[in-house]
Protein backbone atom coordinates (compact mmCIF):
# COMPACT_ATOMS: atom_id res chain seq x y z
CA UNK A 1 0.00 0.00 0.00
CA UNK A 2 1.08 3.61 -0.54
CA UNK A 3 2.85 5.20 2.41
CA UNK A 4 0.82 8.12 3.72
CA UNK A 5 2.74 11.41 3.59
CA UNK A 6 1.95 13.82 6.40
CA UNK A 7 1.69 17.23 4.80
CA UNK A 8 3.48 19.80 6.88
CA UNK A 9 5.32 23.05 6.24
CA UNK A 10 9.04 23.03 6.87
CA UNK A 11 10.76 26.40 6.54
CA UNK A 12 14.04 26.12 4.70
CA UNK A 13 16.85 28.14 3.22
CA UNK A 14 17.05 28.49 -0.54
CA UNK A 15 20.47 27.36 -1.72
CA UNK A 16 22.39 29.30 -4.38
CA UNK A 17 21.07 27.52 -7.44
CA UNK A 18 20.26 29.76 -10.38
CA UNK A 19 16.60 29.69 -11.41
CA UNK A 20 16.50 29.49 -15.19
CA UNK A 21 13.84 32.19 -15.33
CA UNK A 22 10.96 32.96 -13.02
CA UNK A 23 7.67 31.69 -14.39
CA UNK A 24 4.84 29.21 -13.82
CA UNK A 25 7.30 26.34 -13.46
CA UNK A 26 10.15 28.27 -11.87
CA UNK A 27 12.45 25.44 -12.93
CA UNK A 28 15.99 25.06 -11.69
CA UNK A 29 18.61 22.52 -12.60
CA UNK A 30 18.91 19.70 -10.06
CA UNK A 31 22.67 20.12 -9.57
CA UNK A 32 25.33 22.77 -10.14
CA UNK A 33 26.05 21.19 -13.52
CA UNK A 34 24.64 23.53 -16.17
CA UNK A 35 26.51 22.18 -19.21
CA UNK A 36 23.18 21.20 -20.79
CA UNK A 37 23.05 24.81 -22.01
CA UNK A 38 26.66 24.86 -23.20
CA UNK A 39 28.25 24.03 -26.54
CA UNK A 40 29.50 20.76 -25.00
CA UNK A 41 26.56 18.80 -23.51
CA UNK A 42 28.84 15.80 -23.02
CA UNK A 43 29.91 17.50 -19.78
CA UNK A 44 26.34 17.35 -18.51
CA UNK A 45 25.48 13.71 -19.16
CA UNK A 46 27.03 10.64 -17.54
CA UNK A 47 28.21 8.13 -20.14
CA UNK A 48 27.10 4.51 -20.35
CA UNK A 49 29.33 1.50 -20.97
CA UNK A 50 28.49 0.04 -24.36
CA UNK A 51 29.58 -3.10 -26.18
CA UNK A 52 28.07 -3.33 -29.64
CA UNK A 53 29.24 -5.90 -32.16
CA UNK A 54 32.47 -6.34 -30.24
CA UNK A 55 33.28 -2.63 -30.01
CA UNK A 56 33.34 -1.06 -26.56
CA UNK A 57 32.65 2.63 -26.01
CA UNK A 58 31.50 5.12 -23.38
CA UNK A 59 28.96 7.34 -25.18
CA UNK A 60 27.63 10.30 -23.22
CA UNK A 61 24.48 10.09 -25.34
CA UNK A 62 23.50 7.04 -23.26
CA UNK A 63 22.70 9.42 -20.44
CA UNK A 64 20.18 11.43 -22.46
CA UNK A 65 16.39 11.12 -22.44
CA UNK A 66 14.69 8.90 -24.98
CA UNK A 67 15.74 5.87 -27.00
CA UNK A 68 19.43 6.12 -26.27
CA UNK A 69 20.49 2.59 -25.32
CA UNK A 70 20.60 -1.04 -26.48
CA UNK A 71 21.64 -0.71 -30.12
CA UNK A 72 20.29 -3.18 -32.63
CA UNK A 73 21.14 -3.54 -36.30
CA UNK A 74 17.99 -3.80 -38.41
CA UNK A 75 16.97 -3.67 -42.07
CA UNK A 76 16.64 0.12 -41.76
CA UNK A 77 19.97 0.56 -39.98
CA UNK A 78 20.99 0.78 -36.33
CA UNK A 79 18.18 1.63 -33.93
CA UNK A 80 18.25 2.25 -30.21
CA UNK A 81 15.61 0.11 -28.54
CA UNK A 82 15.74 0.98 -24.83
CA UNK A 83 13.83 3.99 -23.52
CA UNK A 84 15.66 6.02 -20.88
CA UNK A 85 12.97 7.99 -19.03
CA UNK A 86 15.19 10.69 -17.60
CA UNK A 87 18.63 12.23 -17.75
CA UNK A 88 21.81 11.04 -16.03
CA UNK A 89 23.74 14.08 -14.76
CA UNK A 90 27.44 13.69 -14.02
CA UNK A 91 29.01 15.22 -10.90
CA UNK A 92 30.95 18.45 -11.02
CA UNK A 93 33.05 17.70 -7.96
CA UNK A 94 34.50 14.63 -6.26
CA UNK A 95 36.57 13.98 -3.16
CA UNK A 96 40.02 12.40 -3.03
CA UNK A 97 38.42 8.92 -3.15
CA UNK A 98 36.46 9.81 -6.29
CA UNK A 99 33.13 9.97 -4.45
CA UNK A 100 30.69 12.55 -5.82
CA UNK A 101 30.15 15.63 -3.65
CA UNK A 102 27.26 17.25 -5.51
CA UNK A 103 24.10 18.32 -3.70
CA UNK A 104 20.76 17.50 -5.36
CA UNK A 105 18.07 20.19 -5.52
CA UNK A 106 14.36 20.09 -6.21
CA UNK A 107 13.76 21.31 -9.77
CA UNK A 108 10.66 23.28 -8.69
CA UNK A 109 8.49 24.06 -5.70
CA UNK A 110 6.52 21.10 -4.45
CA UNK A 111 6.00 18.50 -1.75
CA UNK A 112 8.16 15.46 -1.12
CA UNK A 113 5.77 12.52 -1.38
CA UNK A 114 8.12 9.54 -1.21
CA UNK A 115 11.62 8.69 -0.04
CA UNK A 116 13.14 5.25 -0.61
CA UNK A 117 16.08 4.97 1.79
CA UNK A 118 16.90 1.30 1.12
CA UNK A 119 18.96 1.02 -2.04
CA UNK A 120 18.39 -2.73 -2.49
CA UNK A 121 14.63 -2.27 -2.91
CA UNK A 122 14.84 -0.59 -6.33
CA UNK A 123 16.97 -0.40 -9.48
CA UNK A 124 16.84 3.34 -8.76
CA UNK A 125 18.70 2.70 -5.50
CA UNK A 126 17.87 5.38 -2.98
CA UNK A 127 15.43 7.84 -4.55
CA UNK A 128 13.08 10.73 -3.82
CA UNK A 129 9.82 11.76 -5.49
CA UNK A 130 8.52 15.35 -5.35
CA UNK A 131 4.97 16.34 -6.35
CA UNK A 132 4.50 19.55 -8.38
CA UNK A 133 1.25 21.30 -9.28
CA UNK A 134 1.42 23.81 -12.13
CA UNK A 135 -2.32 23.78 -12.79
CA UNK A 136 -2.12 20.96 -15.35
CA UNK A 137 -2.53 17.98 -13.07
CA UNK A 138 -0.01 16.19 -10.86
CA UNK A 139 3.58 15.93 -12.03
CA UNK A 140 6.35 14.18 -10.16
CA UNK A 141 10.09 14.72 -10.29
CA UNK A 142 12.19 11.71 -9.34
CA UNK A 143 15.85 11.76 -8.24
CA UNK A 144 17.64 8.42 -8.19
CA UNK A 145 20.92 6.68 -7.29
CA UNK A 146 21.33 8.93 -4.25
CA UNK A 147 23.93 8.56 -1.56
CA UNK A 148 21.47 9.89 0.99
CA UNK A 149 18.28 11.88 1.26
CA UNK A 150 18.09 15.06 3.32
CA UNK A 151 14.38 15.70 2.71
CA UNK A 152 11.55 13.68 4.24
CA UNK A 153 8.10 12.67 3.02
CA UNK A 154 5.60 15.47 3.60
CA UNK A 155 8.19 18.23 3.43
CA UNK A 156 7.36 21.23 1.29
CA UNK A 157 10.35 22.32 -0.75
CA UNK A 158 11.22 25.36 -2.80
CA UNK A 159 12.79 25.38 -6.22
CA UNK A 160 16.50 24.92 -5.65
CA UNK A 161 16.20 23.55 -2.13
CA UNK A 162 18.63 20.76 -1.25
CA UNK A 163 16.91 17.39 -0.94
CA UNK A 164 19.74 14.84 -1.28
CA UNK A 165 23.37 14.00 -2.00
CA UNK A 166 24.55 12.41 -5.24
CA UNK A 167 25.68 8.80 -5.09
CA UNK A 168 25.83 5.57 -7.04
CA UNK A 169 23.24 3.32 -5.38
CA UNK A 170 21.08 1.02 -7.50
CA UNK A 171 21.58 -1.58 -10.19
CA UNK A 172 24.68 -1.58 -12.40
CA UNK A 173 26.41 1.50 -11.00
CA UNK A 174 29.89 2.05 -9.63
CA UNK A 175 31.78 4.99 -8.20
CA UNK A 176 33.21 6.02 -11.57
CA UNK A 177 29.73 6.32 -13.09
CA UNK A 178 28.19 8.10 -10.10
CA UNK A 179 25.37 10.39 -11.21
CA UNK A 180 21.85 11.50 -10.43
CA UNK A 181 19.07 10.19 -12.64
CA UNK A 182 16.27 12.77 -12.88
CA UNK A 183 12.80 12.26 -14.35
CA UNK A 184 9.65 14.34 -14.62
CA UNK A 185 6.62 12.12 -14.96
CA UNK A 186 2.85 11.80 -15.06
CA UNK A 187 1.24 9.25 -12.75
CA UNK A 188 -0.57 6.48 -14.59
CA UNK A 189 -2.98 5.12 -11.98
CA UNK A 190 -4.10 5.76 -8.42
CA UNK A 191 -4.91 2.04 -8.22
CA UNK A 192 -1.43 0.84 -9.09
CA UNK A 193 -1.29 -1.79 -6.35
CA UNK A 194 -4.31 -3.66 -7.74
CA UNK A 195 -2.77 -3.68 -11.20
CA UNK A 196 0.61 -4.75 -9.81
CA UNK A 197 -0.89 -7.65 -7.85
CA UNK A 198 -2.59 -8.87 -11.00
CA UNK A 199 0.63 -9.07 -13.00
CA UNK A 200 3.51 -9.61 -10.56
CA UNK A 201 4.26 -11.90 -7.65
CA UNK A 202 7.08 -9.84 -6.15
CA UNK A 203 6.41 -7.27 -3.45
CA UNK A 204 5.82 -3.66 -4.41
CA UNK A 205 7.79 -1.62 -1.87
CA UNK A 206 7.01 1.83 -3.25
CA UNK A 207 3.23 2.22 -3.37
CA UNK A 208 2.00 4.35 -6.26
CA UNK A 209 5.45 5.93 -6.54
CA UNK A 210 7.02 2.92 -8.19
CA UNK A 211 8.81 3.95 -11.36
CA UNK A 212 6.50 1.62 -13.28
CA UNK A 213 3.59 3.93 -12.43
CA UNK A 214 5.30 7.10 -13.68
CA UNK A 215 5.78 7.89 -17.38
CA UNK A 216 8.60 10.36 -17.96
CA UNK A 217 8.39 13.29 -20.37
CA UNK A 218 11.49 14.82 -21.99
CA UNK A 219 12.88 16.78 -19.07
CA UNK A 220 16.01 17.91 -20.95
CA UNK A 221 13.99 19.56 -23.72
CA UNK A 222 11.63 21.01 -21.11
CA UNK A 223 14.55 22.73 -19.39
CA UNK A 224 15.57 24.25 -22.71
CA UNK A 225 12.03 25.23 -23.68
CA UNK A 226 11.43 26.81 -20.27
CA UNK A 227 14.64 28.78 -20.56
CA UNK A 228 13.47 30.16 -23.91
CA UNK A 229 9.89 30.77 -22.74
CA UNK A 230 9.27 30.74 -18.97
CA UNK A 231 5.50 30.90 -19.57
CA UNK A 232 5.33 27.66 -21.54
CA UNK A 233 2.85 25.03 -20.32
CA UNK A 234 3.25 21.26 -20.35
CA UNK A 235 0.47 21.02 -22.95
CA UNK A 236 2.24 23.52 -25.22
CA UNK A 237 5.57 21.80 -24.72
CA UNK A 238 4.32 18.33 -25.61
CA UNK A 239 2.35 19.61 -28.61
CA UNK A 240 5.41 21.36 -30.01
CA UNK A 241 8.07 18.77 -29.21
CA UNK A 242 6.42 15.34 -29.37
CA UNK A 243 5.09 13.38 -32.35
CA UNK A 244 2.17 10.96 -32.24
CA UNK A 245 3.67 7.54 -32.96
CA UNK A 246 0.64 5.30 -32.45
CA UNK A 247 -3.02 5.38 -31.41
CA UNK A 248 -4.93 2.82 -29.38
CA UNK A 249 -8.71 2.47 -29.11
CA UNK A 250 -9.59 1.14 -25.66
CA UNK A 251 -12.95 -0.32 -24.60
CA UNK A 252 -13.95 1.79 -21.62
CA UNK A 253 -17.39 3.24 -20.92
CA UNK A 254 -17.90 6.40 -18.92
CA UNK A 255 -15.15 8.69 -17.79
CA UNK A 256 -11.41 8.16 -17.35
CA UNK A 257 -9.59 8.96 -14.14
CA UNK A 258 -6.45 9.68 -16.13
CA UNK A 259 -8.29 12.28 -18.22
CA UNK A 260 -9.73 13.88 -15.08
CA UNK A 261 -6.19 14.27 -13.78
CA UNK A 262 -4.88 15.69 -17.08
CA UNK A 263 -7.92 17.32 -18.76
CA UNK A 264 -5.77 19.20 -21.30
CA UNK A 265 -5.23 15.88 -23.07
CA UNK A 266 -8.90 15.77 -24.06
CA UNK A 267 -9.94 16.32 -27.67
CA UNK A 268 -13.49 16.52 -29.12
CA UNK A 269 -14.97 15.68 -25.73
CA UNK A 270 -18.44 16.98 -26.61
CA UNK A 271 -18.81 14.88 -29.74
CA UNK A 272 -19.77 11.71 -27.83
CA UNK A 273 -22.01 12.07 -24.78
CA UNK A 274 -21.65 8.51 -23.50
CA UNK A 275 -18.43 7.07 -24.91
CA UNK A 276 -18.08 3.32 -25.26
CA UNK A 277 -14.36 3.55 -25.88
CA UNK A 278 -11.47 6.02 -25.83
CA UNK A 279 -8.70 6.59 -28.31
CA UNK A 280 -5.30 7.38 -26.86
CA UNK A 281 -2.52 8.94 -28.93
CA UNK A 282 0.95 8.03 -27.66
CA UNK A 283 4.47 9.14 -28.34
CA UNK A 284 6.89 6.34 -29.18
CA UNK A 285 7.98 6.49 -25.54
CA UNK A 286 4.45 5.80 -24.29
CA UNK A 287 3.79 9.37 -23.16
CA UNK A 288 0.08 10.10 -23.76
CA UNK A 289 -0.49 13.09 -26.04
CA UNK A 290 -4.25 13.11 -26.77
CA UNK A 291 -7.41 11.32 -25.61
CA UNK A 292 -10.64 11.25 -27.64
CA UNK A 293 -14.05 9.70 -26.84
CA UNK A 294 -15.55 7.21 -29.25
CA UNK A 295 -18.93 5.56 -29.77
CA UNK A 296 -17.29 2.41 -31.18
CA UNK A 297 -17.78 -0.83 -29.29
CA UNK A 298 -14.95 -3.34 -29.09
CA UNK A 299 -13.88 -6.15 -26.79
CA UNK A 300 -10.14 -5.59 -26.71
CA UNK A 301 -7.79 -2.62 -27.21
CA UNK A 302 -6.80 -2.16 -30.84
CA UNK A 303 -4.15 -0.15 -32.67
CA UNK A 304 -5.89 2.36 -34.97
CA UNK A 305 -2.73 4.00 -36.30
CA UNK A 306 1.00 3.50 -36.13
CA UNK A 307 3.76 5.44 -37.81
CA UNK A 308 4.97 3.26 -40.71
CA UNK A 309 8.31 1.58 -40.18
CA UNK A 310 10.55 -0.79 -42.10
CA UNK A 311 11.55 -2.56 -38.91
CA UNK A 312 9.70 -4.23 -36.06
CA UNK A 313 7.59 -1.70 -34.17
CA UNK A 314 8.62 -3.29 -30.88
CA UNK A 315 12.12 -1.79 -31.28
CA UNK A 316 10.64 1.70 -31.51
CA UNK A 317 7.91 1.54 -28.83
CA UNK A 318 9.60 0.02 -25.78
CA UNK A 319 8.19 -3.33 -26.82
CA UNK A 320 4.55 -2.25 -26.51
CA UNK A 321 3.59 -2.66 -30.18
CA UNK A 322 4.64 -5.43 -32.58
CA UNK A 323 4.43 -5.74 -36.35
CA UNK A 324 5.92 -3.60 -39.12
CA UNK A 325 4.94 -1.34 -41.96
CA UNK A 326 1.70 0.50 -41.24
CA UNK A 327 0.09 -2.25 -39.14
CA UNK A 328 0.69 -3.25 -35.58
CA UNK A 329 -0.82 -4.85 -32.52
CA UNK A 330 -0.33 -4.48 -28.82
CA UNK A 331 2.10 -6.88 -27.21
CA UNK A 332 1.40 -8.30 -23.74
CA UNK A 333 3.53 -5.46 -22.37
CA UNK A 334 1.50 -2.94 -24.34
CA UNK A 335 -1.76 -4.45 -23.12
CA UNK A 336 -0.59 -4.20 -19.51
CA UNK A 337 0.36 -0.57 -20.07
CA UNK A 338 -3.06 0.26 -21.51
CA UNK A 339 -4.73 -1.52 -18.60
CA UNK A 340 -2.76 0.61 -16.16
CA UNK A 341 -3.43 3.98 -17.76
CA UNK A 342 -7.17 3.24 -18.16
CA UNK A 343 -7.69 1.39 -14.85
CA UNK A 344 -9.08 -1.55 -16.84
CA UNK A 345 -8.21 -4.35 -14.42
Amino acid sequence: MMRPAALFLLLSTLLPVSILQAGPFGLVLPTENDAIFSSDPSQFYMYTDRNFEGVTSKPWQGGTYGFSRNQRRTSVGIVYTRFHEGVDIRPVSRDSNNNPLDDIYSIAAGTVVYVNSTSSLSNYGKYIVVHHDWGEGPFFSLYAHLSSATAVAGQQVRAGEKIAKMGYTGAGLNRERAHVHVELGMILSDHFQRWYDRHFTSQNHHGIFSGINLIGIDIAELFKAHRANPNISIAQFLAAKTEVHYRVLVPKSGQLEFLRRYPWLGRDLKTVRKPKSWEFAFAATGVPLEIRPSSKSLSYPAITYIKPSGTDHSYLTSGRVSGNGSTGKLTPSGSRYVQLITDSF
